[in-house]
């Protein structure tokens, strides 16, 4: 028996090997190759392929098509898996890898259709760049091919790799737009459902458009909301729910996006204009961008020669943001109008002007699921009222003309103004770009299609069929500061203009001035400026925004009148001034705001609440702190909540939900910030592993400076998912950051490589570093 048992655990001990070799050799299998030398189909002459200590690739051809086949071949090998995440998200397609549990999300984007949309606009969408996109998609194809074994993505799944076709980088494309844009137009609609059942006076307080902390770049600051007097509005004598019932549920806020900015040659020792860009998304690894440098020959590029170094998007053959010598661009989202609703008619099916589609989604283990879809000549119905109309939703991206590659001519600008032309050609989701000229010139401009609306239409929040006919859409608004007219431009997702141009833009949710204005002192700070000087404003974790509202706590928990507060402020009775990691105040502060900010929130919406019942949705009020400080400094009686007896009572009761999360840790005084804000940065499967196994999937659980309500916007898995500061024709004193590294294979050296930089904000230069791999592609 005892030998039984050794030979049966020595047979165990030996599967297990056997196993776990396996699983290493399949994973070797599907590594890209990194040297020697490899056939490339299709290749017109040999491309070199060099990648330094931190995987950045550098493509040398003799074309643009070859350089597209190129870094197709390189971005299938290093992210095939990434790309192919990208074209499912926005098509609705990702049942087909992950099975039941994501029919719902699917759903949630097939009513947008927008592979059927892509489909029959692919020639426009294309243009000229046809046969460049071509080369790419058959060196993507070509890359998953080289592979000995496909991406290991797809064996966790038990799943093919499908093929990379011509509309499937369209999609990766559209997926930016579900990323940038709500495509659910959610704050509209919780506005207008809102707006029946509130005094005039209350919804103009909820729909204030700015606060104190505005910093447009041209026009005036909205500040602060003045508040009602008891004549013109009184809560006590409205609505309300039921005081047995909970408060309204308040989603956490934050005042995501991106920051850009720049510098003309004015302001700097040797006349050169310097581009800061940092795009703030959702984070995982590995990271969503690619870094690279192109070069070959083209007529069309200054010299001939076309030598461009940035970010790419893996499933896109363009250079998303970068410099290539002549001219440096970044981007940050326009949080500008791009979605209305239309109520249709009531009508008995089938409806007439209404065409059912019926969606086929595929979903992995089970039956295919048939979604059907209705649309209207203004788009897809959304929602059914309960009197049998519906609500249709009108978005840039359904519009012919909203996707197309013209961003890959910005490889080849001669100068600012060339660029500038180029933009008025590009449709991408619209974007406030930042760009600067190696004549030392900067300026902003809106990039993307906007909506051409009728005057009479154009600030309702839900328009009725008779009276607004469907809006087409232009890549060419006209929006524009003129070139060379600014030393110092700045956006951070906020409104940017104002008067005649706003309106054609829009209000889709501008983000708080806070970070706007933060880096517009940062600029006027100083008359001259560096590289280095730029950065430093995009690692500015400095906490204007939050410091009033210390003293505010400071001043209410000074007596022990009130337990907690006096808890919370003895707990943060210094101001160290940052949203650092080791900082408790900032926390403790931080958290208290928001509470205050809940209870404002529901006392003022109560109205609605009653009315609505269950039907009530909260709306996102971006600017509500412009109407939450005037209340809690002037404290009218008339504006009280209802819940609460007095305004003490209202800031205690916050205080205590705050003392209360935070003891759930320990005692309050060692709550750091860096405890809270720890990153979560992971592959996208690692969701799918035990808790135990997470971390192989996940860059180090770093404590991470930075927040939203500043320039270094930080959260646990949320944050610049790049940083970029460079000077077009100066690039070799560039600097860059990326997160999550370039490859997205686990065992590759690039799996993380530069993250820790990104971490720690140690300048890294923005052009790639000594060769340490090269690879040639010979035609076949």
């Amino acid at each position: 028996m005892k030998k039984l048992i050794k030979r049966s655990l020595v047979a165990l001990l030996l599967l297990l090997v056997a196993g776990a070799f396996a699983i290493w050799w399949l994973m070797r299998g599907s590594l890209p190759s990194l040297d020697g030398e490899l056939a490339l189909p299709g290749l017109s002459a040999p491309v070199s392929i060099q990648r330094d200590a931190l995987g950045v690739v550098t493509v040398d051809a003799a074309n643009e098509a070859d350089a597209m086949r190129a870094l197709g071949y390189v971005h299938a090998q290093e992210r095939y898996f990434e790309m192919d995440l990208l074209r499912r998200a926005s098509s609705g397609e990702l049942s087909a890898l992950f099975g039941p549990a994501a029919i719902d999300t699917d759903k949630q984007r097939r009513v947008h259709r927008m592979r059927a949309r892509v489909a029959a606009h692919l020639d426009a969408i294309l243009g000229d760049k046809r046969p460049m996109a071509q080369a790419y998609v058959d060196g993507v194809n070509a890359g998953v091919a080289a592979l000995k074994v496909r991406p290991w993505p797809y064996l966790l799944l038990r799943t093919q790799p499908e093929p990379w076709r011509l509309e499937d980088s369209a999609l990766a494309g559209y997926a930016m737009y579900f990323d940038l844009q709500d495509a659910s137009n959610a704050r509209e609609l919780a506005m207008w459902k809102l707006k029946p059942h509130v005094p005039a006076a209350l919804y103009a307080l909820l729909d204030h458009d700015g606060s104190s902390w505005d910093a447009p770049l041209a026009g005036r600051p909205r500040g602060d909301a003045a508040l009602p007097d008891a004549a013109t509005l009184d809560l006590r004598t409205l609505p309300m729910p039921d005081p047995a019932d909970r408060p309204a549920n308040v989603p956490e806020r934050s005042d995501v996006g991106s920051n850009n900015f720049a510098v003309s040659g004015q302001l700097t020792a040797d006349g050169r204009a310097i581009v800061a860009d940092d795009m703030h998304l959702g984070l995982r690894a590995p990271n969503i961008w690619f870094r690279a440098r192109l070069r070959y020959p083209d007529p069309r590029a200054v010299g001939g020669h076309v030598d461009a170094t940035g970010f790419t998007l893996p499933g896109l053959p363009a250079l998303v943001v970068g410099s290539n010598g002549q001219v440096a661009w970044g981007f940050t989202n326009s949080y500008g109008d791009w979605l209305d609703w239309q109520r249709q008619p009531a009508c008995a099916e089938p409806c007439t002007g209404v065409t059912r589609h019926v969606e086929r989604i595929r979903v992995a283990g089970q039956a295919d699921v048939e979604f059907p879809v209705d649309e209207s000549a203004w788009g897809p119905i959304l929602f059914r009222q309960p009197d049998g109309s519906g609500l249709a939703l009108r978005w840039v991206a359904h519009q012919p003309g909203s996707m197309n590659l013209g961003l890959a001519n910005f490889l080849h600008a001669h100068s600012l103004d060339d660029a500038l032309q180029m933009a008025d050609h590009t449709a991408i989701p619209g974007q406030n770009l930042a760009i600067g000229g190696r004549d030392g010139r900067i300026t902003w401009r809106l990039l993307g299609p906007a909506p051409v609306r009728q005057a009479s239409c154009a600030a309702t929040t839900v328009s009725e069929a008779a009276t607004c006919p469907p809006w087409p859409i232009t890549t060419a608004p006209g929006i524009a500061l003129p070139p060379g007219t600014v030393q110092r431009m700045w956006s951070a997702n906020t409104r940017v203009v104002d008067g005649a141009l706003l309106a054609r833009i829009g209000d889709g949710g501008y983000a708080n001035g806070a970070r706007a204005k933060q880096i517009r002192d940062d600029l006027f700070a100083r008359e001259r400026f560096s590289e280095r000087d730029l950065l430093a404003i995009q690692l500015d974790d400095r906490a204007l925004f939050l410091t009033r509202w210390w003293q505010l706590l400071r001043d209410l928990g000074a007596s022990d009148k009130s337990p907690s507060l006096h808890e919370l402020a003895a707990a943060s009775p210094t101001w160290q001034g940052h949203a650092s990691t080791d900082s408790v105040s900032y926390r403790v502060v931080r958290a208290w705001r928001l509470a205050v900010h809940d209870r404002l929130l529901d006392g003022l919406t109560a109205p609605a609440q009653a009315a609505l019942g269950k039907d009530f949705e909260m709306p996102n009020l971006s600017h509500f702190e412009g109407v939450a400080w005037p209340l809690v400094t002037q404290r009218p009686a008339n504006l009280l909540p209802r819940r609460f007896a007095s305004w003490d009572a209202l800031f205690e009761d916050a205080a205590i939900h705050v003392r209360d999360e935070l003891q759930k840790k320990g005692p309050i005084a060692q709550r750091s910030w860096g405890e809270r804000n720890t990153a979560k940065i992971c592959h996208p499967l690692s969701r799918a592993l035990p808790d135990f196994a997470k971390p192989a999937l996940c860059m180090a659980a770093d404590e991470l400076p930075g927040d939203s309500g500043m320039p270094r916007v930080q959260g646990p898995n949320f944050g610049a998912s790049e940083r970029m500061v460079v000077s077009p024709g100066h690039e070799a004193d560039g600097i860059i950051h990326m997160p999550g590294g370039q490859s997205g294979h686990l065992m590759s050296p690039f799996w993380g490589a530069g993250h820790d930089d990104w971490v720690h904000g140690r300048p890294t230069p923005f052009l790639p570093g000594k060769t340490q791999h090269t690879l040639k592609l010979a035609p076949q």
